[in-house]
């Protein structure tokens, strides 16, 4: 009996162990091959399921462009150029973000290409629906632009099961740092002459660079607490790509060891009883020689050198006195984080 439950034992640990080395793992290719071949996938704009969209899309001023079979369902779908005033938005999207739609557009014309198609089937009304397109279909409004390239299919019931895809992850701190970074290395490699400067609408802030290299060290880094003090004092060089890129994996290990000297902190005043989850902004707000800044509109010069505000932040770490913070300051820091 005691064998028994002993084997029994072993073999949930190994489950247990399966399925952690399963999340903690990467995802493997499954064994078993679905789908359509590539020879199957191409269809002509007069296949019996096409054929119909094909002319309602004319009709609505718009013109098909190809047509193919979808790789894992074999279901038809139509590439189109259609006007933006023959599409709309499903009446059960998420509301529009004017923010979101103006950021959206300016970084379309800053790329010079709108390469996402709307995914656009049939709605109720017997009008063209997009069931996830609402912010580029604005965009592209706020662009000017007459005509946008669309996925179209002819399954109406497309428009209640697509916003289940939508979970993709939204990009944190850490993800965006780390794009950046991959992005400016490959670049420090490919145009070795380029500026750092140059590429400000790539990157979008240059604090993301410094963060990167930090994240490629340490994946567990509280970069969020210190983004703050680095959008102040964090800009673009003028120094070509391979130079800044050494200049920052100075800025990095530096802020690296200002964060150990936060965490010794932390480790006292939880000893002192604090128990807060924002003891990190807060000890990391009160070393910040830049807090208190508040810069003039359409001024983009930093707060201060960003290597003498490091310095100033480590001995503000090193002169930390845990016994003068109270209970108050924590319920402060803590309310202004929710907002």
């Amino acid at each position: 009996m005691a064998t028994k439950k002993k084997s029994a034992r072993k073999k949930a640990a190994k489950k247990k162990t399966a399925r952690k080395k399963s999340v903690r793992g990467k995802l493997a290719p499954s064994k078993n091959k679905r789908g359509l071949k590539s020879a199957e996938i191409a269809l002509a704009l007069d296949h019996s399921e096409i054929a119909p969209l094909v002319e309602e899309i004319q009709a609505a001023g718009g013109v098909a462009i190809g047509a193919y079979a979808e790789p894992l369902s074999g279901r038809p779908i139509l590439i189109a150029s259609i006007p933006l005033k023959a599409v709309q938005p499903t009446p059960f999207q998420r509301d529009l973000s004017p923010t979101h739609t103006k950021r959206l557009a300016e970084k379309i014309d800053e790329a010079g290409s709108f390469l996402d198609p709307l995914i656009v089937v049939r709605g109720e009304d017997g009008h063209l629906w997009t069931p996830n397109g609402r912010h580029r279909l604005a965009a592209a409004k706020m662009l000017g632009l007459q005509q946008i390239t669309a996925l179209i299919s002819p399954d109406e019931a497309l428009a209640f099961r697509i916003l289940a895809l939508n979970t993709e992850k939204a990009h944190n701190v850490k993800d965006r740092s780390l794009e950046v970074i991959r992005m400016a290395q490959s670049l420090a490699k490919s145009k070795p002459r380029g500026k750092e400067s140059n590429y400000a609408e790539q990157f979008e802030a240059a604090e993301f660079l410094t963060l990167g290299l930090i994240y490629q060290k340490n994946k567990r880094f509280a970069g969020g607490a210190y983004s703050s003090f680095l959008k102040k004092v964090d800009r673009f060089s003028d120094r070509t790509l391979p130079v800044s890129l050494r200049e920052r994996k100075d800025y990095a290990a530096r802020l690296m060891e200002i964060d150990v000297k936060v965490k010794k902190i932390i480790d006292k005043l939880q000893k002192q009883g604090f128990k807060s989850p924002y003891l990190r902004n807060y000890v990391v707000a009160r070393i910040n020689p830049v807090r208190f800044h508040r810069a003039k509109k359409g001024d983009t010069s930093p707060a201060m050198p960003i290597k003498a505000a490091l310095t100033r932040m480590a001995a503000a770490a090193k002169k930390f006195d845990t016994k003068t913070v109270k209970p108050g300051d924590l319920a402060l820091v803590a309310a202004l984080s929710s907002d």
